[in-house]
C-alpha cells in the first residue's frame, strides 16, 4: 500500500509517497519531468524486499516547495536535500535510487559522501565523468543533448514546454519510450499538469541551468564508495549507449545491467526487468531482507 505526506527537510517542505515500514530507507529520486509517481511499479517491489520506500516530489516539482533562483538548484542544494530527507526519515541502513536528473542527483550524492549509503542504483544516468567526456568527443552525442543547451536560454523553454496544455511533455514520452502504454493515462496527465503550474517549467529546467559545470566539466571528483548499480534501458534518446562504459572508474564496486529494447523511461516500459534486476542486485550484496527469500 502506498501513502502519501508532506514532510520538512533541508528548510524545505516534500510531498513524499510511502511504502513498508522500518528504518532502512529507500529514497527514490525521479527525473526531468516526471514526479514522485515515476516510481509505483517499484515501490512494492523494494518494500517487500523489507524497506520503507519514499519517493519525494523533488524541490521544484509537483507538490514540493519551489524556492526562486537559479542556484536554489545546484547539485550542492540537490544532494543536501537528500541528507536531510534520510535524516528526517530516520534512516539507518540507506539506499539510494535515481532516474534521469534524480540520477544525477544520486550520482552527486554519492561521490559527495553528503550522506553514509549502504547501496546506489541509478537508471539511465550516467557518471558525470562519462557524460562530460563524451559529449565533448561524440557529435551524436552532442546532437541528442540540444535541449541542455536550449533550456540555457531565459524565458523561450517555458514557453515552448508549456504552449498548447503542455503538449511537449506528452510527446516526450509517447514519441520516445518503447511501449507507450507503459506509463498510465493518469500519470501523464499528473506530469502535464504539474508543469502548468505557476513557476514550476521555471524551477524544473533551472536542474539544467544551476549544473552546467557538473553535467559538462565532471565539477565531482571523488569516487563513489557505495556498492553501485547502473540499469540502462539500451534504446535511449537522449543518452548514446557509450554512456554505459567507464563508470566503473568512478565507482569501487560497480555492476551494470542493459536492457535491450528498453528506453531511457527504463522503468516504465522494462518494469519487470528493471525490478529483477534490482532483486538480483540487492540479494547478491546482502540489502534484501530475509522475509524476502521466504
Amino acid at each position: 500500500m502506498i501513502s502519501t505526506r508532506r514532510i520538512e527537510a533541508n528548510g524545505l517542505s516534500f510531498t513524499i509517497d510511502e511504502a513498508g515500514a522500518g528504518d532502512d530507507v529507500a529514497l527514490l529520486l525521479h527525473g526531468f519531468p516526471e514526479s514522485r509517481l515515476a516510481w509505483r511499479r517499484q515501490m512494492p517491489v523494494l518494500a517487500e524486499l523489507g524497506w520503507r520506500v519514499v519517493a519525494p516530489d523533488m524541490r521544484g516539482y509537483a507538490d514540493s516547495s519551489r524556492p526562486e533562483g537559479v542556484k536554489a538548484y545546484h547539485v550542492d542544494h540537490l544532494a543536501a536535500d537528500v541528507a536531510a530527507l534520510f535524516d528526517a526519515l530516520g534512516a539507518k541502513r540507506r539506499l539510494l535510487i535515481g532516474h534521469d536528473w534524480g540520477g544525477m542527483v544520486a550520482w552527486a550524492a554519492a561521490a559527495m559522501k553528503v550522506t553514509p549509503l549502504d547501496g546506489l542504483i541509478v537508471m539511465n544516468a550516467p557518471n558525470p565523468g562519462v557524460y562530460g567526456k563524451l559529449v565533448k568527443r561524440s557529435l551524436s552525442q552532442m546532437m541528442a543533448s540540444w535541449y541542455v543547451m536550449f533550456f540555457q536560454i531565459p524565458g523561450l523553454p517555458e514557453a515552448a514546454l508549456k504552449a498548447n496544455g503542455a503538449r511537449a511533455i506528452v510527446k516526450s514520452f509517447t514519441n520516445n519510450i518503447a511501449d507507450p502504454a507503459a506509463v498510465p493515462p493518469g500519470v501523464l496527465e499528473a506530469y502535464r499538469t504539474n508543469i502548468l503550474k505557476p513557476g514550476v517549467a521555471t524551477t524544473m529546467i533551472n536542474y539544467y541551468r544551476a549544473n552546467t559545470d557538473m553535467v559538462w566539466n565532471n565539477s565531482l571528483k571523488q569516487k563513489v564508495t557505495a556498492p553501485t548499480l547502473l540499469i540502462w534501458g539500451e534504446k535511449d534518446f537522449a543518452l548514446h549507449i557509450k554512456n554505459t562504459e567507464g563508470n566503473e572508474q568512478f565507482v569501487d564496486d560497480f555492476t551494470l545491467a542493459r536492457i535491450p529494447g528498453a528506453s531511457h523511461w527504463v522503468q516504465y516500459d522494462a518494469a519487470e526487468q528493471v525490478n529483477q534486476a534490482m532483486i538480483k542486485w540487492l540479494r547478491t550484496h546482502g540489502l534484501a531482507h530475509e522475509r524476502a527469500a521466504a
